[in-house]
């Protein structure tokens, strides 16, 4: 069957084939309902069956005869360390970790945030919470203690589950006392802190909530799989929102399970026991769903990669890891390609390697510019695809199905609808547009199994957020476009949430900080293209009148400002003073102007601006800075 026919299907009646992709998992008890609604109206997939995602990645090989295969490869070069774990290896960790946790009190409906470097351990304790039916939120090791705080306020773990340190290239970071400031700048208080001695020399502060991770595993009895509902939450991942306080995308169990098998066959075209890379952080919706749940479900060895694609020690690291471990699909953000580009123009260190053990390369975290995609099939010539998806659909939206027909790449285009993905580009009054025509990218509903549930303990901002604007759909903040071959362009996000090397990071909440520095009169951040990130923020600084404090001064504090409350993933690295900010005359900041006059793009003044004059004076100021096009 080629794409077409197979999309189509899914379209024109998705309950049916949404039936025939759940005979692909196994079940607890098998759904009747295959397609309902919940209270609201939102659509809900196979209600009523029962099942466990972690008797689904490990128990169920066990059971079919394939225990001693291996399951995970941990390769971390920060620790110059290769361990492999078949399934028997790593069940048997998961259920006493699991026990373990019980034993602490956890149990089906209760919550629990995982705080992990890049180690086995942390897939250990996302399947050990998906085995008995606890909640979890994952939450980027090394992230600011304010930002874990405001996380744990909102989805209320009993537990925490950390480890003594994460290795950035160059230092160690001891997350312990960054978890112990979290807690206190909390309101509500974890019971208890799981803790993982790496014994890399990271210092471990005491305190009388503290838990040894190994001697709760080594100390406590394997246990079964607890059977939870399909709509079960597996797990909430916290995703930027405009508003500046993080959004809790909440994942079913089912839906998501279904998806995810059928992602791994249909799309990745990967058969059980290839090994199935994606060199991401189980902090990001790829590290859920293609790190530990997607490759292991679908009986995959999956590589746990603790490192970075470049000066770890240099930039021939992921092809020694492709190599030396046969990898067979590979998936990363184009940032990473960037970055080895960078450091190896002429592909040297990939001629070392004998990697044709690599069928696919996939791609995606933020768009892949066509410079990128060339420089990658010049020297590795295989399928280079780059994807399109969000933390809300958990697996992707727009690809190229390489499981059903790989179809010629569109340099620019992340390809086509995926299967259950009813993707239209409509106008400002909802109407659809015509090919070639850029506007809101939606996808009408239903959605297909495995995208998000809703918004943790806020319904009124899920349906605000994606549903109210265009009735009937999910709307999914991006514009872009379709070509009339049915291809997608995806132009960028509609909204001020910038994307910095895959990291989605809002400008309301950066502002916010610049904003608190006591010389700051007001302010504007926004994303600016860089060749590396992707996106980097720029913040615009109006200083107080009378205030006189250095340039490098006031930039080197803000700077530092925002690392400490958001981390060094904001990447804020330039703070341009201006005498003010463009504004309409309600007062509104042009930010989608600041944009275009930094990145050299063409604009059109806005008939509501306050005063044309001030363009001239922010390129000005641009210029002398050395900003974006201007370098």
């Amino acid at each position: 069957m080629n794409y077409q026919e197979f999309y189509n299907q899914s379209i024109e009646n998705p309950e049916k084939f949404w039936a025939e992709q759940a005979n692909e998992i196994d079940w607890f008890a098998k759904p009747e309902q295959i397609l309902s609604n919940d209270e609201t109206g939102y659509p809900l997939w196979y209600k009523d069956g029962i099942l466990n995602t972690c008797y689904l990645a490990l128990d169920k090989h066990i059971q079919d005869g394939y225990g001693e295969k291996t399951a995970i490869i941990y390769d971390s070069p920060v620790t110059q360390t290769v361990k492999k774990y078949t399934f028997n290896e790593v069940k048997s960790e998961v259920a006493r970790l699991a026990g373990g946790l019980t034993s602490l009190g956890l149990k089906k409906g209760h919550t629990a945030v995982i705080y992990m470097p890049m180690i086995p351990q942390a897939a250990f304790a996302m399947l050990a919470c998906a085995r008995i039916g606890v909640t979890h939120s994952v939450v980027f090791g090394g992230f600011a203690p304010h930002e874990l705080a405001i996380r744990i306020d909102d989805c209320k773990p009993r537990v925490i589950i950390t480890a003594s340190s994460g290795i950035e290239i160059d230092r160690l970071i001891a997350y312990k006392p960054l978890v112990d400031e979290a807690i206190e700048l909390a309101e509500h208080k974890p019971k208890k802190v799981v803790v993982l001695n790496r014994k890399l020399g990271a210092r471990i502060p005491f305190k009388k909530y503290d838990v040894d991770y190994d001697a709760l595993v080594y100390g406590s009895e394997e246990v079964p799989c607890v059977p939870v509902e399909a709509t079960h939450p597996l797990y909430v991942l916290y995703t930027s929102g405009t508003t500046g306080k993080p959004k809790g995308i909440v994942r079913d169990t089912a839906g998501y399970a279904v998806a995810l098998k059928f992602s791994m066959q249909k799309i990745y075209g990967v058969k059980p026991d290839d090994v199935f890379w994606a060199a991401s952080d189980v902090g990001w919706v790829v590290g859920h769903s293609f790190i530990v749940y997607g490759p292991l479900i679908n009986r995959n060895t999956t590589i746990i990669f603790e490192g970075k694609p470049i000066k770890t020690p240099d930039s021939s690291t992921f092809w020694r890891v492709v190599a030396e471990h046969k990898v067979s699909a590979m998936f990363t953000a184009p940032t990473a390609i960037r970055a080895i580009k960078k450091e190896d123009p002429n592909g040297e260190f990939i001629k070392q390697y004998d990697i044709s053990s690599l069928r696919t390369q996939f791609l995606a975290g933020e768009r892949c510019d066509v410079a990128t995609l060339e420089w990658y099939q010049k020297h590795i010539p295989i399928p280079a695809i780059d994807h399109w998806w969000q933390t809300e659909s958990g697996w992707p939206m727009i690809a190229n199905m390489m499981g059903i027909e790989y179809l010629p790449i569109k340099p620019g285009s992340s390809g086509k609808a995926v299967s259950g993905y009813n993707i239209q580009i409509l106008g400002e009054n909802g109407q659809e547009l015509g090919a070639n025509e850029e506007g809101y990218v939606v996808i009408k509903l239903p959605l297909p199994p495995g995208t998000l549930l809703n918004i943790w303990n806020d319904n009124e901002r899920f349906q605000a957020g994606y549903l109210a604007k265009f009735p009937g759909y999910y709307f999914s903040g991006d514009g872009g476009f379709k070509d009339d071959e049915g291809y997608i362009f995806i132009t960028g996000r509609v909204d001020d949430v910038i994307n910095v090397a895959g990291h989605r990071l809002s400008t309301a909440e950066m502002e916010e900080i610049v904003a608190s520095h006591q010389a700051v009169a007001e302010c504007a951040v926004i994303g600016i293209n860089d060749e590396l990130k992707g996106q980097i923020p720029l913040a615009l600084v109006v200083t107080k009148f009378g205030e006189n404090m250095e340039h490098f001064q006031l930039q080197y504090e803000i700077v530092q400002l925002v690392r400490e409350k958001i981390g060094a993933v904001a990447s804020l690295r330039d703070v341009v003073l201006v005498q003010r900010l463009p504004k309409t005359r309600s007062g509104k900041i042009l930010r989608k102007l600041l944009r275009s006059i930094a990145d050299g793009e063409n604009f059109q003044i806005p008939s509501t601006i306050d005063d044309e004059a001030i363009i001239e004076e922010v390129r000005d100021e641009f210029i002398k800075a050395k900003i974006g096009s201007f370098k």
